[in-house]
C-alpha cells in the first residue's frame, strides 16, 4: 500500500474535523487572499486563486467572503499583510517534513515551529535540505467503489494524467501541475467525487516507520497539522494501517 495515500487519509479526516471546527475556513481565506496577491484577482488568469475559489466554493463559503478575501489580496482592502513560509524539517525516523506556512509574524512561527518539533524528536533543517525529495504534482484520490480500475485509467489518462495506482481501497492519480484541472475536471464529469484532489508535494521515496517512531511521527503531524499558521504538511512516511488506527 502506498504510504503518502495512508498519510493523506489522515489529512483527509483531519479536514473533516477541521470543517467542524471552522478551521478550514480559516485557511481557504488566507490562500485565495495569498493567490490573490500574487497572481492577480482573476480567477481566469490565475489558476491558484481559480482552484482556492473552487475549494471554497465546495466548502460552501459565502461569495462575500472569496471576494473579501481577493479583494484583501489586491490591495483593494485593507487587511493583514500574509508572507508565506515553507520550513523543511527531519521527523522521528529522520523522515523529510515539508511544512508551508501563512503569517502575519514569521518569527512567532519559526519559534512555534521549532518547538512543535523539538518535542516530537524532529528538528529543523536547512533551507533545501529535504524539499528535494518531493515532486510537486496533481494528486486525485478516488474510492474504489466509484470506477472500476480500467474505466478510471481511460477516463485519467485521455484527460492528460500520467499515472493511475491501485492502493488497495482507492485508486491514486498523478498528474504534472498543468494538467491537474482538466484530469479533475473529467473525474467529476464522469460522476465520481473524488476523496481528495490537489495540488501536493509528492515523496520520491518513503522511510518506513513502526512502533514508537511511528506514533510519534503521527502525534508530531496532528501538533504540526494544528497550528493557525500552516496550511499544508507533506512527508515521505510510510506507516502500517494497524499503526494509524481510526
Amino acid at each position: 500500500m502506498s504510504g503518502h495515500s495512508k498519510w493523506s487519509s489522515i489529512k483527509h479526516k483531519k479536514g473533516a474535523l477541521d470543517a467542524k471546527r471552522g478551521k478550514i475556513f480559516t485557511r481557504l481565506i488566507r490562500e485565495i487572499t495569498v493567490a490573490a496577491r500574487e497572481g492577480g484577482g482573476d480567477p481566469a488568469m490565475n489558476p491558484r486563486l481559480r482552484k482556492a475559489v473552487s475549494d471554497a466554493k465546495a466548502k460552501n463559503m459565502p461569495n462575500d467572503n472569496i471576494e473579501r478575501g481577493i479583494k484583501r489580496g489586491t490591495g483593494e482592502l485593507e487587511g493583514v499583510e500574509y508572507e508565506e513560509i515553507t520550513y523543511e524539517a527531519y521527523g522521528p525516523g529522520g523522515v523529510a517534513i515539508l511544512i508551508e506556512t501563512v503569517t502575519d509574524n514569521r518569527n512567532r512561527t519559526v519559534a512555534e515551529i521549532r518547538h512543535l518539533l523539538s518535542k516530537n524528536n524532529a528538528n529543523l533543517g536547512e533551507s533545501g535540505s529535504v524539499a528535494w525529495m518531493f515532486d510537486r504534482k496533481g494528486y486525485i484520490v478516488v474510492d474504489k467503489e466509484a470506477k472500476s480500475e480500467e474505466e478510471l485509467f481511460d477516463i485519467a489518462i485521455e484527460a492528460g494524467a500520467d499515472d493511475l495506482k491501485d492502493d488497495e481501497s482507492n485508486f491514486e492519480i498523478f498528474t504534472d501541475q498543468d494538467s491537474f484541472e482538466e484530469v479533475r475536471d473529467a473525474v467529476t464529469g464522469a460522476g465520481i467525487e473524488p476523496v481528495i484532489a490537489e495540488i501536493s508535494m509528492i515523496p520520491q521515496n518513503l522511510i518506513k516507520l513502526e512502533g514508537s517512531e511511528a506514533q510519534q511521527m503521527l502525534r508530531l503531524y496532528d501538533a504540526i497539522d494544528d497550528h493557525d499558521d500552516v496550511q499544508n504538511v507533506y512527508s515521505n512516511f510510510d506507516i502500517d494501517e494497524a499503526e494509524i488506527g481510526e
